[in-house]
């Protein structure tokens, strides 16, 4: 099963360094002047960003979940349905499904059916939430955290792997010889588990022998090399090729003429948003350290990021790069300039040194 994931996901190393952009689905006010579009407006630029980003040259485009004041994709897998039809060749994918507060049924169905529509570029990505406001929201209780996600991943699987499933858990009525419909159209769907760093929770991901995705808002990059480690090594001990399982780095990602400008012109956003989603924001001090060399947050001129991703890619091995773009209420036409800029000046780089190294 761990080849294929690596085929299904669409990842040929000797093509390089798979290259994608996510949004969480933040609907934040531009810092600037206060000024914010309509719910509509901004649900319409996820789609405008991801037929940018295939256009640009983008392997995948990502979009998160959320239930809180502040964001607008409560509903992603309804936006990114809309992305499906709007676009022919990018991979899509969530980064990521909330599943401890959803069905893991009512999950695979939607992204099952989201596989159909996009002609089989569809991804499911499986977190625990950092934002917990939805599990009241929903109707859960938020001392169930873990155990209501690894339940709930444990049974998604299932679903995956089994067309018929038999499954009694303690958080779901059970399933008796339940037939689960439509079934994808790539054979599997890949099905990743959103880790934020923590070595626990890798060391998981790596027992179950799927795919990773590791996120990070700050630190050094070698500082994440025991959390990989740890889940090749638990995929290892369970009896899956380390090397087959695909694995994934997302974060902010920026880039301007010089690192100054860089630093300069995203601050802001990240701070304000910071605030107003997490409830404080990002110190001035510690985010100029972004753009140091051993900082993993890609900020700085193109070819300081393409550095700094060569680097990753050479700590950590991985197979695809997420950019987190448009975060904190930036505008519009700057994230759409981001996405051209990328397009021709990092993602050419970053492909020609990685796919020659996988040579």
């Amino acid at each position: 099963m761990s080849e294929s994931l690596m085929k299904s996901a669409g990842i040929d190393p000797g093509k390089g360094l798979q290259f994608g952009m996510y949004s969480l689905g933040d609907h934040l006010p531009d810092p600037s002047d206060g000024s914010r579009v309509g719910p509509g407006e901004r649900i319409r630029e996820f789609v405008g960003y991801a037929k940018a980003a295939e256009e640009a040259g983008f392997d995948f485009f990502g979009l998160g979940e959320s239930h809180q004041e502040y964001f607008a994709s409560q509903a992603h897998a309804v936006i990114l349905g809309a992305i499906a039809q709007a676009t022919s060749s990018i991979r899509i994918g969530s980064t990521s499904t909330i599943l401890s507060t959803s069905d893991p049924v009512r999950v695979f169905e939607n992204f099952a059916t989201i596989d159909h529509l996009s002609g089989g570029r569809a991804e499911l990505v499986a977190g625990r939430a950092s934002r917990i406001g939805l599990f009241e929201l929903l109707g859960y209780d938020l001392r169930d955290y873990e155990e209501l996600f690894e339940e709930k991943f444990e049974l998604l699987l299932k679903i995956s792997e089994e067309q018929r499933v038999t499954w009694r858990g303690q958080f779901r009525a059970p399933l008796n010889d339940a037939e689960v419909l439509p079934r994808p159209a790539q054979d599997p769907l890949p099905i990743w588990r959103a880790v934020g760093g923590a070595p626990a929770s890798a060391v998981k991901a790596g027992l179950a022998g799927v795919p990773m995705m590791m996120a990070h808002l700050g630190g050094t990059t070698s500082s994440f090399r025991p959390t990989v480690e740890a889940y090749r090594e638990a995929a290892r001990h369970r009896g899956f090729d380390p090397a087959s399982l695909p694995l994934s780095t997302v974060g902010f990602l920026y880039t301007a003429p010089t690192s100054q400008e860089a630093l300069r012109e995203l601050y802001p956003h990240i701070n304000e948003g910071m605030k107003r989603t997490n409830g404080q924001g990002m110190p001035k001090q510690l985010f100029a350290q972004s753009v140091d060399p051993a900082s993993i947050v890609n900020i700085g001129s193109p070819q300081q990021i393409v550095e700094k991703i060569l680097h990753q890619h050479e700590v950590f091995g991985h197979q695809r790069y997420l950019g987190q773009i448009d975060f904190g209420g930036m505008p519009y036409a700057r994230v759409m300039k981001q996405i051209e800029t990328i397009g021709s000046e990092i993602i050419p780089a970053v492909k020609k040194y990685t796919a020659k190294e996988a040579a």
